[in-house]
């Protein structure tokens, strides 16, 4: 083809009608279809990653996070002090820009954070509030289903797989996101003394945590599953990602008692003893606990940031439940009311119902299970009842649902 012939393959314009026309190896492009593509893959690539964008991200003060957090999550106020520092502190560190001079040569480390706290507590709706208001990325990974690499199960690094597949493989935001490890608990090694076979889904385990949780550069599979030579891997740097780890540490409470009662001796055990609330140890949890329940010196040494959460009892679940923003109570007005039918309960309902989840000890969790023992049916018919615009759930009709289900059935939680 002549020169003066050559035209734009996709606008169809001659080469003397544009400014410049791009030669490939079959075909032609202009500067105006480049900008025309250009803005086109920007704008695409913008809804993509809308869910995570750096320009929403907004660093709040310790005490605006705890306000925020009260909005969503009731009690646990040493908690979220704790977690709104750290948080912050994470994120400053992030954000803070290289020194100009030699002489400030301060390093600061990240600070991972352990969760310690009974079922229902609230540990994994601390760690999503934190990451929604902050708008960065935020994954939930149960640690009961990683093994130690070649062994059924699924590697460490498919935590990083979850994370970057909330970012839209968004490799940046990723690598600024929230990891919460739940179940941390459960890979705690199966005694007190260092292995000498292979202990694939416990020590094992969080040997090979401890790249992810110092910070270091981890080949990620983009889709998940096992590694392969000829598999395309993603490099993610982990030293700005901030890991959040929960469990329930049953039986913890023990550890903490024996290390309590070995450090009272002298003249002072008896006041020392009598000021120690034995209803709540979790709130005197240290890393030697830590280190006793299972988990190995270096895990426990890159999660330096320990705090517990505080058994619910029945005023917290009662608020848990018409309080917050999202409270249950809230949720299923809203559901009734997208079918028109106004909802309205009587305050011993309220009573009721916490008391039925002490009694079953499901915490703050159970209270979903136990109102839809009780709004089941009436979600089933009344959306087709068109003469019912009004429910008003009475104690005695609570009641009667309640005893109507086995009780079996509201202990799997």
């Amino acid at each position: 083809m002549a020169k003066d012939q050559e035209k734009c393959s996709f606008c169809g314009k001659r080469k003397s009608d544009v400014s410049l026309l791009i030669a490939g190896l079959d075909a032609h492009i202009c500067d105006a279809c480049v900008a025309q593509a250009d803005a086109i893959v920007h704008e695409e690539l913008g809804a993509l990653n809308k869910n995570v964008d750096p320009k929403k991200f907004e660093l709040l003060k310790p005490i605006d996070m705890k306000k925020h957090l009260d909005q969503y999550v009731i009690g646990q106020d040493d908690a979220k002090r704790i977690l709104s520092v750290a948080v912050y502190n994470h994120y400053k560190r992030i954000s803070q820009k290289p020194s100009k001079t030699k002489t400030d040569d301060v390093e600061i480390e990240k600070s991972n954070i352990i969760l310690v706290g009974e079922t229902g507590t609230g540990k994994t709706l601390l760690a999503r509030t934190i990451a929604k208001m902050l708008h960065v990325p935020f994954c939930i990974a149960d640690a009961t289903v990683l093994t130690e690499a070649g062994y059924v199960g699924e590697d460490v690094e498919s935590v990083l797989t979850r994370l970057l597949q909330v970012a839209d493989y968004n490799v940046e935001a990723a690598e600024k996101g929230i990891v919460f490890i739940d179940e941390i608990d459960k890979i705690a090694r199966k005694s007190d003394n260092p292995s000498i076979t292979r202990d694939v889904s416990g020590e094992g385990v969080q040997q090979a945590m401890l790249k992810l949780l110092e910070g270091s550069v981890v080949n990620v599979a983009p889709q998940g599953g096992r590694k392969h030579p000829e598999q395309r891997m993603i490099q993610i740097n982990t030293e700005n990602i901030l890991f959040i780890c929960g469990g329930a540490f049953g039986g913890i409470d023990k550890v903490i008692g024996s290390r309590l009662k070995t450090n009272m001796i002298g003249y002072t055990s008896a006041s020392e003893r009598e000021k120690i609330d034995k209803d709540n140890l979790l709130q005197y949890i240290a890393p030697q606990d830590l280190k006793a329940y299972g988990l190995i010196p270096e895990l426990v040494g890159r999660l330096p940031i320990i705090t517990h959460l505080n058994p619910l009892n029945a005023e917290t679940l009662k608020r848990i439940l018409t309080e917050p923003k999202n409270a249950l109570t809230k949720q299923y007005m809203k559901l009734f009311d997208i079918d028109h039918i106004q909802l309205s309960f009587d305050e011993a309902v309220f009573d009721l119902i916490v008391q039925k989840s002490i009694e079953y000890k499901l915490g703050a969790r159970g209270l979903r299970t136990i109102m839809e023992v009780i709004m089941t049916d009436a979600m089933f018919e009344m959306p087709s009842q068109n003469e019912e615009h009004e429910l008003h759930v009475t104690l005695k009709l609570a009641e009667e649902k309640i005893n109507k289900i086995d009780r079996s059935l509201l202990m799997v939680a």
